[in-house]
């Protein structure tokens, strides 16, 4: 507490000369007496305001509402923090910022524990974290995570602007915008990679399995809530997808399955590739679905080996045949999900080896806005298994066609007559499979290829000259994507394994 005396000044009016004369004769004359009361005035003065101040004091930290000083307990850990603190603050050459100092300690903190799930965010980078479960957001639509010091996208999600660029489960992202993620956690990536819509974003990606960097700009849009997708198939067979595991996931899924079976629904394709999980609650109240009451959903072992065992409460229909479909984007609350029906209910698992994931998280807010997300425990799956890092191999294992995994071409880059390089050769693959063979797939632009790319723009209604660019490479890439679609032969082993159940 700081105690302010405020002096005033008194305006000594100027006397006659006379009267000066006789106070300074009163002065003199009372002089020994004067300074003896003036010490003894100030003496007491001192101990008054000792014993005020301490008594003030006293009563502040008894029953303020506001603490002056706050005293914490002695934490000898914390003493060297203290000190590298108060050194950098005295001794650097330039001016520091207190509390970019503490937020990088306990970013440092988090970097320790080397989990990539683990993450220290700042007031802006938690509101994005909030939004990206709970609402629309605006940016590329894709989920990623670090991993061993690089920026993996898990999944690009349905419809977004990732998935329609070509994005692919574990792309990694080297550079946003021409800057290095190098180094980066999961949070500052996100930080820089979103934006308001209709922006444009350039993303570096090292594709496994190719040799060179590809530039993909994409222009950001508004990310839709929505993140259940139903539809009938033939024979009586539904296919639902689920994107992800978010706030109202549960309710979108009943109001489809009731729309469905309106339809006459009499089996279900649940699809839950390049679904990157989501919320724990959510994951457990879909799987009450379609595994019977009291079954094991999911277990959660804390650091003391204590497991909780969580059981269906079965809320829907557990006798509706069912076949789940998971890939390498299928991640986390998806995993949950595809691990209880497939040991508690029996149901087939068709696709390919899911990502592995098999930690659970929660997220603390600090008064700042500032949060901290970090891992509280394992989940296993009901028979006991951690799937983190393995993940899970599907019973039918069916991939897509090689033409599925192609890498994306730069709109913006122009392939011509006569040149030689990767995007070529991805291009010449890409008009084979859309039905315009350009007789080699090695790379170099011949004149077979640029006659092939004429014939793809003359059926298009697109200037045929030849050259692959802009709306050329755009409408090229959409139309494998449309060939994905309907030649997906993962869905149809899972209709196949489907229509065995329900005889």
């Amino acid at each position: 507490m700081k105690v302010v005396k405020a002096l005033d000044e008194k305006n000594v009016e100027q006397k006659k000369d006379d009267e000066v004369k006789v106070e300074q004769e009163q002065m003199i004359e009372n002089k020994s007496g004067y300074i003896r009361l003036k010490k003894f005035h100030f003496i007491m003065l001192l101990f008054l305001l000792v014993f005020l101040s301490a008594g003030i004091t006293t009563f502040a930290l008894a029953f303020g509402k506001e603490k002056i000083v706050t005293v914490a307990p002695e934490r000898s850990e914390f003493n060297k923090l203290y000190e590298a603190f108060d050194t950098l603050k005295k001794g650097y050459y330039k001016d520091v910022n207190q509390q970019k100092l503490v937020n990088g300690a306990i970013d440092g903190m988090v970097a320790s524990l080397d989990d990539p799930y683990s993450d220290y965010m700042s007031n802006d980078e938690a509101k994005s974290f909030h939004s990206s479960i709970s609402s629309s957001f605006e940016g590329i639509g894709a989920e990623i995570q670090e991993k061993e010091g690089h920026i993996i996208i898990v999944s690009p999600i349905k419809g977004s602007p990732a998935e329609k660029a070509g994005l692919k489960p574990n792309d990694m992202i080297i550079s946003v915008d021409g800057k290095s993620l190098q180094g980066m956690n999961s949070t500052q990536a996100v930080t820089l990679i979103r934006g308001k819509k209709g922006t444009k974003v350039e993303l570096t990606i090292q594709r496994p399995g190719t040799d060179a960097p590809m530039t993909v700009p994409i222009v950001r849009d508004t990310i839709p809530i929505e993140t259940v997708y139903g539809e009938m198939l033939d024979d009586s067979i539904a296919k639902v997808q689920i994107t992800s595991f978010s706030t109202n996931t549960s309710k979108e899924l009943v109001s489809t399955l009731n729309d469905l079976q309106k339809k006459g629904m009499k089996g279900l394709v649940l699809d839950l590739r390049q679904n990157p999980g989501g919320l724990l609650d959510q994951a457990v109240s879909i799987t009450s679905m379609f595994v019977p009451k009291g079954k094991i959903i999911v277990k959660e072992e804390d650091r003391n080996g204590k497991i909780k065992e969580i059981a269906s409460q079965n809320t829907g229909s557990p006798d509706l045949p069912l076949v789940v479909l998971i890939d390498k984007g299928s991640a986390s609350a998806s995993e949950i999900f595809a691990a209880a029906v497939k040991e508690s209910a029996g149901v087939p698992l068709v696709g390919e080896k899911s990502f592995g994931k098999g930690t659970v998280q929660t997220a603390a807010d600090f008064k700042d806005g500032s949060n901290l997300k970090y891992t509280i425990a394992k989940w296993l799956t009901p028979n006991g298994n951690w799937i983190h890092k393995k993940g899970i191999v599907p019973d039918v294992e069916v991939s897509l066609p090689d033409y599925a995994t192609l890498p994306i071409i730069n709109p913006d880059k122009e392939l011509v007559l006569a040149t030689s390089s990767t995007e070529v050769q991805t291009a010449q693959k890409m008009l084979k499979a859309v039905g315009y063979d350009p007789g080699r797939e090695d790379g170099f632009f011949d004149e077979n290829t640029k006659e092939a790319v004429i014939a793809f723009q003359n059926a298009q209604g697109l200037p045929a000259d030849g050259v692959l660019k802009g709306d050329t490479t755009m409408k090229l890439m959409d139309l494998l994507r449309e060939k994905i679609k309907n030649s997906d032969t993962q869905v149809q082993k899972a209709v196949e394994v489907l229509k065995g159940k329900m005889k």
